[in-house]
């Protein structure tokens, strides 16, 4: 994933967050920081009670925001629990609302942060498979191994091995000193409250792309002076209006078309629907073999560009033109699974189906570009959206 400029911009409660590779934004994400933000932890209120299937349970938890969410008992690593309503239940968001649904919550708890993450309910240190010196990951383990007080869990990301260990370390009684602080505050509040507001986005997106980053630009003076402390007044810049500078309120507009034009002259149509998001790749009137190969790499990467940009999740069924043999998928394969390799929302590239189709799955965790934008129209009953 490549991006060389992010564009923050802020007003009021609203957050519009971009990235761009020379001007063209490959990804977006908007929150209200009043909603029930990905990571943000909760002290909740059980409202109900639902049955699920195979004997498990699930709960309907009141966390403050618009929609109650969902909080399935059978949680891995965790025994289910009985509770009834009106009872409090400390969770993390772990999906924000979309369209209908609220927001799914978990009780497995997880403190994110630059070089590890605390999972007080999970046992041992895990470590990113994406360290490929594999010998210094296992001393950085070790080291995280030899500070574990009492039962809890670790996670070495990525960018541990960056840093220096006493580094890490320092991090470890950070990141402890957060969640002993969300235990003293549940303690005090009263359901539903805001415990812990996960970190500002903009730094995720900032470690995601610092080997290709070279500006930030904020229209935020706080944001800025912190952004000068950690990346240098070189990288930093204030604009009033960013999103308007750089001319995304159109590339947003454009985001929401189902086709997407091809350099090529071929096209591409995307369908989102509840079960599923299918994409068809139309080559027009390219006839040749080579031409189709052609154009089908290209759908390829602008396929995984607005995977990206569109937040495109869950099963993703994509109809590329000519053959559906292996031989001639195998490229737009491995294009696919290349572009998407370093997805935080973790799309695996399941393969060709029999029916000569790529598959993709892709971790479901913030609405779609369209979901944030338009809802359902209520005169044709879902056949249709309309403008929020």
């Amino acid at each position: 994933m490549i991006a060389d400029t992010l564009i923050y911009e802020k007003n009021d409660e609203t957050v519009r967050l971009a990235a761009l590779d020379n001007g063209d934004m490959t990804e977006f994400d908007l929150y209200n920081e009043k909603n029930a933000v990905e990571g943000n932890i909760y002290l909740g209120k059980i409202s109900k009670k639902i049955e699920l299937a195979n004997g498990h349970f699930g709960f309907l938890v009141d966390i403050g925001d618009s929609e109650l969410a969902f909080l399935n008992t059978f949680e891995h690593d965790l025994k289910e629990i009985s509770m009834s309503q009106g009872q409090s239940i400390v969770v993390q968001v772990s999906q924000e609302k979309r369209a209908e649904k609220g927001a799914k919550v978990v009780r497995n708890i997880q403190i994110v942060g630059t070089t590890l993450v605390y999972r007080p309910f999970k046992m041992g240190v895990d470590v990113s498979s994406k360290i490929e010196d594999k010998e210094l990951a296992k001393t950085y383990k070790s080291a995280v191994w030899e500070n574990i007080s009492g039962q809890e869990g670790w996670a070495l990301r990525t960018a541990a091995v960056e840093f220096a260990v006493d580094d890490v370390l320092e991090e470890m009684v950070k990141l402890r000193t957060i969640y002993e602080n969300i235990r003293i505050k549940a303690r005090n509040a009263v359901a539903p409250s805001l415990l812990y507001v996960r970190e500002n986005p903009l730094y995720e997106y900032i470690r995601r792309y610092k080997d290709t980053l070279k500006k930030v630009v904020v229209n935020n003076h706080n944001l800025l002076d912190e952004l000068n402390n950690v990346l240098g007044e070189d990288m930093a810049e204030y604009n009033v209006k960013p999103f308007a500078e750089f001319g995304l309120d159109e590339q947003l507009i454009e985001a929401l078309n189902r086709s997407v034009s091809l350099k090529s002259g071929g096209n591409i149509h995307i369908e989102q629907t509840r079960a599923c998001v299918t994409i068809d790749v139309d080559t027009a009137d390219l006839k040749s073999g080579g031409n189709v190969s052609k154009a089908n790499d290209e759908a390829a990467f602008e396929i995984a560009r607005q995977i990206r940009l569109k937040n495109l999740s869950g099963k993703i069924i994509i109809d590329f033109a000519g053959s559906s043999e292996y031989r001639f998928m195998k490229p737009v394969i491995e294009i696919l699974e290349t572009e998407l390799a370093d997805d935080p929302s973790r799309a695996r590239v399941l393969g060709l189906s029999k029916a000569g189709n790529i598959e993709i799955l892709r971790q479901r965790r913030r609405p779609s570009l369209l979901d944030i934008f338009t809802e359902e129209c209520s005169a044709c009953q879902g056949t249709g959206r309309v403008e929020k």
